[in-house]
């Protein structure tokens, strides 16, 4: 064998994370394949979740979100790059993709042997009146953050519409500039992907550090604005006009399937291309990965699209794998859709199943509430940790969880990732061993903390509760010190320190409900314990004050 006799040709259409993975792979596999590369744009392998961070500053240097060039690509692996180039017709019968470049407008055909598409999604443009303003802006290459940063520079004022993971990625950067920054979301909470209950710190940090956050609240049309510095103005549901500078548009992506489609490949009726576990589609000689594909759930086996850069790039490599192993490949497993967001001093993330899926799907689950810190609290710099567990209420499996907090809650989801993957259980949580000196963790991690609460609750031993009642009748118990419960006080309680308790169970009504609440639910826990062991009706707030952000809402800062 020569690398004159090619062993197979593979076309593959899109680069960046997936095609490029599958580009990478598969020459590592077979040093004889004829690998021939298209894609429509300049940049054939960029770091796009890096983007928003160029645009803020944070990454100065533009050439550091370039991962390849054309040119390293043909150096480092042997592949043809075919840059600018445009793949305009799959013709399954011949085997050959017809493709356009851009600058001379030649065509020409592309013969292969297995064929792998990776064109990803593009930003969703609502057919809006105005929206085809030079002043509306999305986010995908690094063409559209050139765009988009000179823009912002001349500007003082920007509305992001969306309030996903990009959307407050990019809200965070915007104000770093020193921008007046609106954000309007439809839905009503910020991060669509979590819960509303731990959404919620986000939106009070983004608050906080001066963003105007319109929530439930949907743009119908834009028009120009009344001012030279702020060209153009977007009308909201509730008949509000902002007038800003410039538009960020970050509500979703749609698959770019046409080529799919127009070949009679099998879509979902999202419009994603349907895919097996090898990432094959419905004609076995074409493979589909990354954000344009649908892949069999992990938990439901379901299609399911994940627009993420992490399995796209394993997606690209397991078709690969295919293409030279066959079936002994190892399949792909399906995607967890682990994500994380940084928004000023809060952090948030979710892994595996939420509650609004869990309840689409007819799951029955528990949820469990915890709360502690990034490493040991006696040691300087910890920062609250609060997780969310979500676990099947007859076998204990760990279904999926949320963090957020300051330091540590990335180290926590990826944990929480790996337990997943493992098929971990509640009661494996409550065993796992993890690294542990004061500056780095707790010798009770709050990962430990959640397999604990989640335990006790699975056993009877308490009953948590999810937020405070408005019922006047129920006792609200805080078992927090006098000093704390002072300074961050909860409304309609009654502040009896744990240790004072037991004195105290006399000058309760036994025929009244009871809720304890703490700093971080530990020690509502010990009082719950002790109250339903004289007969009291008591549950515990779960998580603890620091754990329920709609306790003390946020202030604005000057």
């Amino acid at each position: 064998m020569n690398a004159k006799t090619p062993t197979r040709r593979v076309v593959i259409i899109g680069g960046v994370a997936g095609g490029a993975s599958a580009a990478a792979r598969l020459r590592r596999m077979d040093e004889f394949a004829q690998i021939t590369l298209v894609e429509r744009g300049p940049d054939v392998s960029f770091a796009n979740c890096g983007l928003p961070y160029h645009i803020g500053g944070e990454i100065a240097d533009r050439e550091r979100l370039a991962i390849q060039t054309p040119a390293s690509l043909r150096s480092l692996l042997g592949i043809d790059v075919r840059a600018l180039t445009e793949a305009t017709h799959i013709d399954r019968e011949s085997r050959t993709v017809t493709v356009v470049e851009r600058t001379s407008g030649q065509v020409s055909q592309l013969p292969y042997d297995r064929l792998i598409l990776a064109p990803g999604a593009a930003p969703l443009r609502p057919p809006l009146p105005g929206i085809d303003r030079p002043d509306i802006l999305t986010l995908r290459s690094l063409e559209d953050m050139d765009r988009v940063k000179h823009k912002v520079e001349s500007v003082s004022s920007v509305l992001v519409i969306g309030a996903g993971f990009i959307g407050l990625e990019m809200a965070e950067q915007l104000v770093h500039l020193g921008k007046t920054v609106h954000v309007v979301e439809l839905q009503p909470q910020v991060l669509p992907a979590l819960d509303p209950d731990m959404a919620l710190p986000l939106a009070h940090e983004l608050v906080r550090h001066g963003i105007q956050l319109r929530l439930g609240t949907a743009i119908v049309a834009f028009e120009p604005g009344s001012r030279s510095d702020a060209p153009v103005c977007a009308i909201t549901s509730q008949g509000e006009r902002l007038e800003v500078g410039a538009v960020i548009l970050s509500i979703g992506v749609v698959p770019e399937s046409r080529l799919a489609k127009e070949a009679g490949l099998a879509l979902t009726p999202r419009g994603h291309i349907a895919v097996n576990s090898y990432l094959q589609t419905s004609d076995p000689l074409i493979y589909a990965v990354g954000d344009v594909c649908a892949t069999p759930d992990l938990f439901t086996g379901e299609l399911t699209n994940v627009p993420l850069g992490g399995p796209a790039n394993r997606q690209g490599r397991t078709c690969a794998d295919h293409i030279v192993l066959g079936d002994r490949a190892l399949p792909y497993p399906g995607s967890l859709g682990t994500a994380i967001v940084r928004v000023f001093g809060q952090t948030a993330g979710v892994t595996g199943l939420s509650e609004k899926r869990l309840r689409a799907l007819g799951r029955t689950y528990q949820t469990t509430l915890v709360a502690g810190s990034s490493h040991a609290s006696y040691y300087p710099g910890a920062e609250s940790v609060t997780l969310k567990l979500l676990w099947d209420a007859d076998s204990g499996d760990v279904l999926g969880a949320q963090a957020y907090g300051g330091a540590g809650v990335d180290k926590r989801l990826d944990i929480l990732a790996t337990a997943l993957r493992g098929r971990l259980t509640i009661d494996d949580l409550v065993h796992l061993e993890l690294s542990y000196a004061p500056p780095f963790g707790s010798a009770k991690d709050v990962v430990n903390l959640a397999g604990f609460a989640a335990s006790n609750q699975r056993d009877g031993l308490v009953r948590p509760i999810a937020a405070l009642p408005v019922e006047p009748q129920t006792q609200i118990i805080d078992v927090r010190g006098a000093a704390a419960s002072h300074e961050l006080p909860v409304p309609g309680a009654r502040n009896i320190p744990l240790a004072t308790l037991r004195e105290a169970v006399a000058t309760l009504d036994p025929q009244a409900p009871v809720i304890t609440l703490c700093a971080h639910g530990k020690t509502s826990y010990f009082a719950a314990r002790i109250l339903a062991q004289h007969g009291f009706d008591v549950r515990s707030l779960a998580g603890g004050v620091y754990a329920h952000p709609e306790l003390h809402p946020p202030k604005p800062s000057p």
